[in-house]
């Protein structure tokens, strides 16, 4: 029997999601009520199915891939849509928030009698021909959701309750989009200082590793900059407000507010950045 999932919402994530399922015998909805016309396109390009709420909540699961600071409204929304519904859809969180924030989510879709899944995606959009990225779930409910193997998605569990899957997400980001800031903050301050060639020359001598995935990760994180803000608030929270770390993740949101802002202004940072990954790739060839 074919499963009917709907993905809220057609994102590049979610979309790519979409996409995946779809070609592996998927009936896919998404909600594209209030959405623009270049998010309508990708959702109808990725196979999705615009559909009304009712129908939403008609479907076998529910995958929740939005920013983080609209994972508890959309929580919401859907238990309010299912709550009088006999039939009821598993409801996975799929978003990068910490594990207060998620116990909170489980509470809000258990109001309504549903069961509920922590998930943490890690790695990129699947793209055609490519590997899925990994979808860790835990809690009560997480061997429910094994066909979405059979549908194409790389499906790990975490054993532990829902916390466990957010916890994992939260740690794995904290180091991956922490060494992203440290080296963005570090790249620009010894660029305004002169010293940018400097520390290329110094960083391809002593941390070949480290310079090799600034190359990659500073001009990949700039159009990505204003999705990590909440993230990083999320990373504090999990930290906790008495952990002596909790404040470095503040910094790194308000870092990456900077660099969003400056990438739709006068883009100098952005272009500080761009600029040191292409002396990298250059000294290269």
């Amino acid at each position: 029997m074919t499963k009917t999932i709907a993905i809220l919402a057609p994102g590049a994530m979610g979309s790519a999601v979409a996409r995946r399922l779809g070609e592996n015998g998927a009936r896919v909805l998404t909600s594209l009520k209030g959405r623009s016309e270049a998010t309508q396109k990708r959702a109808a390009d990725a196979g999705m199915i615009g559909a009304e709420d009712d129908v939403i909540a008609e479907a076998d699961i529910i995958l929740s891939i939005v920013p983080p600071g609209e994972a508890v409204a959309l929580a919401e929304r859907l238990a309010a849509l299912i709550v009088r519904r006999e039939k009821k859809p598993i409801v996975v969180d799929c978003n990068a928030v910490n594990v207060d924030t998620v116990q909170r989510i489980e509470e809000i879709i258990g109001s309504a009698q549903a069961p509920f899944v922590d998930g943490g995606i890690i790695g990129f959009p699947p793209q055609p021909g490519s590997k899925s990225p990994a979808f860790y779930l835990s809690g009560e409910y997480a061997g429910d959701l094994a066909v979405l193997k059979d549908l194409g998605l790389d499906v790990r569990i975490v054993e532990g309750p829902v916390g466990a899957a957010s916890a994992l997400k939260m740690s794995y980001a904290g180091i991956v989009k922490g060494l992203a800031g440290i080296g963005s903050a570090m790249v620009v301050a010894a660029t305004k200082a002169g010293a940018a060639d400097a520390l290329r020359d110094e960083l391809a001598l002593s941390q070949p590793a480290v310079l090799a995935r600034l190359e990659v990760a500073l001009p990949d994180m700039i159009p990505k900059a204003y999705r990590w803000v909440a993230e990083m608030r999320e990373i504090s929270g999990f930290l906790g407000p008495d952990h002596p770390a909790s404040q470095i993740y503040e910094g790194f949101a308000r870092w990456f507010e900077h660099l969003a802002a400056d990438a739709n202004g006068e883009a100098v940072d952005a272009a500080l950045l761009k600029a040191f990954a292409a002396r990298v790739a250059q000294k290269k060839t």
